[in-house]
């Protein structure tokens, strides 16, 4: 699994945000894009997942896999991202979060992934809790874990820890970084801490 990115212009009215870059993130590569607010980082995660607004224009390509994914919708792309915010379904609770994100199939197949996930987080006690007792800790697991079940082919975290306290967040990073590993599918973060870099031989600046 590989996702490409060539970038040739991203730009809003009259402004180009990116222009010239071209990335490449091979399966189990956590590759960080460094950038001060601003200068583009949020706006190309949007045109590789597809959710860019009508203000915002992208010429280039992504592929994902040897494949074309930028002309297809936002669903088909296969590809997950992580905020800043968990954005947790208030009115479910974290097992039904969790099962959301589970592709169709059978029922037991389905429950199966989420009782591993729980596992993957150390949250099996957790399966009934609603979203708004869990730490900003394990709320954010929960999300990372909902945006890896439903399978995605490659991630986009979109400054993922920049709103935990040093010391979660020195844990987060770790936690999130083992287990996409683990997936070894490919991850593109865009970031303003350098502390946040997962290898300084994966790193492109804006």
């Amino acid at each position: 699994m590989t996702l490409d990115i060539h970038v040739q212009r991203l730009a809003t009215t009259g402004t180009t945000l990116v222009g010239s870059l071209r990335v490449n993130v091979p399966r189990g590569v956590i590759h960080t894009v460094m950038g001060a607010s601003g200068s583009g980082k949020s706006s190309l995660l949007a045109a590789i997942c597809g959710t860019l607004g009508e203000s915002l224009t992208f010429d280039g390509s992504i592929t994902l896999n040897g494949q074309r994914i930028d002309h297809l919708p936002t669903e088909r792309r296969q590809v997950g991202i992580l905020f800043q915010e968990d954005l947790l379904f208030a009115h479910m609770t974290v097992r039904e979060n969790l099962l959301f994100a589970v592709p169709a199939g059978p029922v037991v197949a389905r429950e199966a992934r989420v009782t591993q996930g729980l596992q993957d987080l150390e949250m099996s006690d957790f399966a009934q809790a609603d979203p708004a007792t869990l730490s900003g800790g394990q709320r954010a697991r929960v999300a990372l874990m909902r945006a890896l079940l439903a399978d995605p082919q490659a991630l986009l975290l979109d400054e993922p820890f920049s709103k935990l306290d040093a010391a979660l967040r020195t844990r987060m990073r770790q936690f999130v970084f083992d287990l996409v590993r683990k997936r070894q599918i490919p991850v593109l973060m865009v970031t303003h801490d350098e502390s946040d870099v997962a290898d300084p031989a994966h790193v492109t600046h804006l």
